[in-house]
């Protein structure tokens, strides 16, 4: 009697066997994944500015994955640009496009350092957790160097071709905004407020938003 109820509750949300069977190995193969991070704020106060701060800069996680890919390989300041870069990115750019003289070179080399940086935060998800949560407009492109695999050399002259299109094309700013959000999306899981969110604080009308 009890398997039936079962079987009648499972009837209702699958057609048949094999994707029940689909179901049980996704689910299995899910709960042996890295737990995602979840945050928890309180005392919020209308601070905008702070709580945005915090949710740019995934309360240190980027900054952490950022340590852990370069710390061998650039140089202290190099990393905090490259963090600053992802948590304000549309600022940065107009710093940077003000500073650097060939911008050719540093958007090729800046957008190899997001993938990397977008691997690290998402290699804890499923592949379908991830398309899921890459900003529509760049969704494929992402989703396409997000899994390129150095080690094949055809596909690394495919991924290299995708990378100099974004550029020849002009489309580098809009890519390294579009990166540095899914970055973030990726940082944090699960989002907790708790209490005392704007009951004063020179913005808190924007939680209303």
């Amino acid at each position: 009697m009890d398997n039936e109820k079962y079987l009648e509750l499972l009837s209702k949300k699958y057609r048949n066997t094999q994707e029940v069977a689909e179901e049980i190995i996704n689910l299995q193969a899910i709960s042996n994944l890295p737990k995602g991070t979840e945050l928890f704020l309180s005392d919020l106060h209308g601070e905008y500015e702070a709580f945005i701060h915090i949710l740019n800069n995934g309360s240190g996680i980027i900054k952490n994955k950022i340590e852990d890919i370069y710390r061998n390989s650039l140089t202290e300041e190099e990393r905090k640009n490259l963090a600053s870069l992802i948590y304000y990115p549309e600022e940065k750019l107009k710093i940077i496009k003000k500073e650097t003289k060939n911008l050719e070179e540093f958007y090729k080399i800046i957008l190899y350092r997001l993938i990397q940086v977008g691997k690290a935060v998402s290699s804890k998800y499923t592949r379908s957790k991830v398309r899921k949560a890459i900003p529509k407009g760049f969704d494929y492109i992402i989703d396409e160097l997000l899994h390129m695999q150095g080690e094949d050399a055809n596909k690394e002259e495919y991924n290299k071709q995708i990378i100099e299109s974004i550029i020849d094309l002009n489309k580098a700013d809009e890519f390294i905004v579009v990166m540095s959000s899914f970055i973030k999306r990726m940082a944090i899981d699960h989002l907790h407020i708790i209490g005392d969110i704007y009951d004063r604080g020179p913005r808190c009308a924007n939680y209303y938003g």
